[in-house]
């Protein structure tokens, strides 16, 4: 290559026009940056919190922004896709294509593992409910010497078991223990009644199933008779037995139905 044209001139010469071709250059890129940056133009971010995603989301691209959604949480008294957060904050001042993110409502409840509240207090119940997004939905109090313990947890009407799953957001009913009635009621006499009797006749009247022993030749306990109970409707005196609502009784079931002997403290002699 030639290099003549160079060599031939003086070299203050050479100094002065490489001064002018870097004072051109810079200037070149300058002019250039200052277009690919959007130099000047700046843009009000405008309030979208509380609007819906879809809605907003074609005005702030025609207006120069850039969306992205950044995260999605749950909140279940707001509807889908509503905006919960924004990034930058509404009224601030930033360039032309400007990313705004976006933290928007789920359009469908996560799923979570129901928690054990049986055997809590009724208030710490409330608020384990609370912190995992659950609600909190019918309250039945029962008979129960545990006072304002958790005795069931219900969804749908059905018992849910801990660890099971459940969309949150989702009402859970409970059954609450009232403790034990202050006014003692007879024993109800269970001789001869089907479990599913004997059960009805015992929440009638306020009381708890404790232990029921079966007979060796069954296990389907609809089948079974009772015939033992404790306590029993009568002392051997003839005297009606007395128990308060809340307490337990504990039956033995028979895959026969027993038939009442005459000398039985079941039932009153006549």
């Amino acid at each position: 290559m030639n290099f003549s044209f160079i060599t031939k001139k003086p070299l203050w010469q050479n100094i002065l026009a490489g001064f002018f071709l870097s004072v051109f250059i810079v200037g070149v890129f300058l002019l250039l940056l200052n277009f690919i940056t959007n130099h000047g133009e700046y843009l009000t971010v405008p309030e979208v919190k509380g609007k819906v995603y879809s809605t907003v989301v074609a005005d702030l691209e025609s207006k120069g922004f850039e969306v992205v959604i950044q995260d999605s949480i749950y909140v279940d008294s707001l509807a889908p896709n509503i905006i919960l957060k924004q990034f930058p904050d509404p009224e601030a001042t930033v360039k032309v294509n400007r990313i705004i993110y976006l933290t928007i409502n789920c359009t469908v409840p996560p799923t979570i593992a129901m928690p054990n509240l049986i055997g809590m207090s009724f208030r710490n119940a409330i608020l384990e409910l609370k912190s995992l997004g659950l609600k909190m939905g019918d309250t039945t109090f029962i008979p129960d010497m545990a006072k304002n313990a958790v005795k069931d947890q219900l969804n749908g009407g059905n018992s849910i078991k801990p660890g099971s799953p459940i969309r949150m957001g989702s009402a859970i009913d409970l059954l609450i223990g009232a403790g034990l009635g202050g006014e003692e009621i007879p024993v109800p006499d269970l001789f001869g009644l089907t479990y599913p009797e004997a059960k009805l006749v015992m929440e009638v009247n306020g009381l708890n199933a404790g232990v029921v022993l079966m007979d060796d030749n069954f296990t389907d306990t609809t089948l079974g008779f009772v015939y033992w109970q404790n306590p029993m409707p009568y002392d051997a005196l003839q005297n009606a037995n007395k128990i308060r609502s809340g307490q337990l009784m504990d039956i033995k079931l028979s895959l026969v139905k027993p038939e009442r002997r005459p000398d039985s403290v079941l039932a009153p002699i006549k």
